[in-house]
């Protein structure tokens, strides 16, 4: 058994409002203590934003909570059920190598979930060990935390700890567990099953919960028409704005289960996630998504079917009569595709300097794009080029084409009353010089895992920190990995 310390100072405080959802809804867990951590990192930004004390987490009882061989102070650890679609096949799903200590609150009132992830057994693990190795992990911490850089709603790592103990996959490999913090983990995944395995009560119970939780707004109104509805509705604006947010810096998720879409609008699960360097939509860098189907030009489609699940779930709250439940979801969903798209193309204007709006706004961009995939160029250095004039350096230049759209774009900068200057501004905070380019990932991962070097990615972290600096120790990792004939590949991992 764990040991529950009480002495421990680290500034945990915890609730446990999930815990008080049905019981079908999660299941109590006992820790696995494991035999020797060590920290390996810690985000001590994020620490502090949360009001934990560092020294107490680099502590060996504060190291110990980390790795789920103490349990802090007012924890009531228990691992989450849900269910999802998975590469369009649905299935029984639940925590199955993570746990929930407990909703932690912050001095402002935030209410912010703490998992451990890779701590052991549960009764979701459906025969696995509920372990993780040290490379997925650490790749969790690096990704996530350059998406929170990048101002792209994400669930962060605040830790992670080796464990001491080896996990079998092909190969023995270092164990490690993550100390990963969300705004909640409800997903698409939890409504799938409550419709499957609970009754409407608790689909009701589900729903309000999360109008609380995240929608407090909604949630006041008393003389909403339809509160569920208006939940949808928000759901699917905060889908829509993060899926247009993935777009515009490349990221591909790679794994865009129904489990995997958080209720909160946070990117979460970085399990093959990758960035792409050659701009092409049928990206794919996931070892298991041999059809594309969550390719990076797929990404929004994906998204507006994760959210039409969503909708299945929830019909029985929509309307007591199920055609006119059907019909108020399709309502709803069809303002998807205009809430991304609007997200999407204002985003793409701000990369290129473009304040105002025109029609032909959309052709200029997508004729760029167009070139970009037609010459192979690197999506994030095409726009750097563009944002600092330095276009001699990209495939691009010189090409009749490209000729032709630069003239044309210089013509659009100049209608806009803002002055190349502010153009100039606005493209440097929306091109970001620097994002997790996989050959720097895996870098930092290899030194890491392999020689117990983590300057490497402390190096990268530092980087990625603050992408929009553009400052002269930002260059190098811009630089482009060397011509390879094998594809670059990534794993789910654990």
């Amino acid at each position: 058994m764990t040991k529950r310390d009480e002495r421990l100072e680290a500034g945990w405080n915890f609730e446990h409002s999930y815990a008080r959802l049905p019981q079908l809804f999660s299941s109590r867990i006992n820790l696995t203590p494991v035999s020797s951590p060590q920290l390996v990192i810690l985000n001590e930004k994020l620490a502090t934003s949360l009001g934990l004390s560092i020294e107490a987490l680099q502590s060996e009882e504060g190291v110990a909570v980390l790795a789920g061989s103490r349990i802090p102070e007012g924890a009531e650890p228990l691992a989450q059920a849900y269910a999802g679609h998975q590469f369009g096949n649905f299935t029984m799903l639940g925590d199955g190598r993570a746990v929930l200590l407990g909703e932690h609150m912050t001095s402002q009132g935030e209410r912010l979930d703490i998992q451990l992830k890779g701590s052991g057994r549960t009764p979701y693990s459906r025969g696995g060990d509920g372990r993780a190795s040290l490379g997925p992990m650490l790749r969790e911490y690096i990704i996530s935390e350059a998406m929170h850089g990048l101002g792209i709603p994400t669930t962060r790592s605040l830790a992670v700890v080796t464990t001491g103990e080896s996990v079998i996959r092909e190969n023995d490999l270092p164990g490690a567990i993550m100390t990963r913090v969300a705004a909640s983990h409800l997903r698409v995944g939890t409504f799938e099953y409550a419709s499957q395995w609970g009754n409407v009560e608790d689909l009701r119970v589900l729903a309000e919960y999360t109008l609380q939780r995240h929608f407090p707004d909604v949630g006041r109104i008393e003389d909403v028409e339809n509160r569920y509805l208006h939940l949808f509705q928000e759901i699917i604006k905060r889908q829509a704005i993060l899926i247009a947010k993935w777009q515009l810096v490349g990221f591909i998720h790679g794994v865009m289960n129904t489990d995997n879409m958080a209720l909160s609008g946070e990117t979460i699960d970085y399990g093959p996630c990758a960035f792409m360097d050659t701009y092409d939509p049928a990206t794919v860098f996931s070892s298991i998504d041999r059809q594309g189907r969550y390719a990076y030009g797929n990404q929004p489609n994906i998204g507006s079917w994760n959210l039409a699940r969503f909708a299945e779930a929830i019909l029985p709250l929509l309307h007591d009569n199920q055609s006119e439940a059907v019909e108020l979801a399709q309502g709803a969903l069809s303002e998807y595709t205009t809430l991304y798209y609007d997200t999407w193309i204002a985003g793409m204007r701000a990369k290129l300097g473009i304040f105002n709006e025109e029609l032909e706004d959309e052709a200029l961009i997508k004729d760029l794009l167009s070139m970009m995939d037609t010459y192979h160029a690197d999506y994030t250095n095409t726009f750097l080029a563009l944002t600092f004039n330095t276009v001699e350096d990209i495939v691009l230049s010189g090409t009749p084409e490209f000729i032709q759209w630069h003239t044309l774009w210089q013509e659009r900068l100049e209608r806009q009353p803002e002055s190349k200057d502010a153009a100039h501004e606005l493209m440097r905070n929306s091109n970001p010089a620097v994002i997790p380019r996989n050959h720097r990932v895996e870098e930092a991962l290899e030194a890491a895992v392999k020689d117990g070097d983590y300057s490497v990615m402390e190096q990268l972290l530092d980087a990625l920190s603050n992408p929009y600096a553009h400052s002269p120790e930002q260059v190098v990792y811009a630089t482009l990995p060397e011509e390879s004939t094998r594809p670059y590949r990534t794993f789910c991992g654990t």
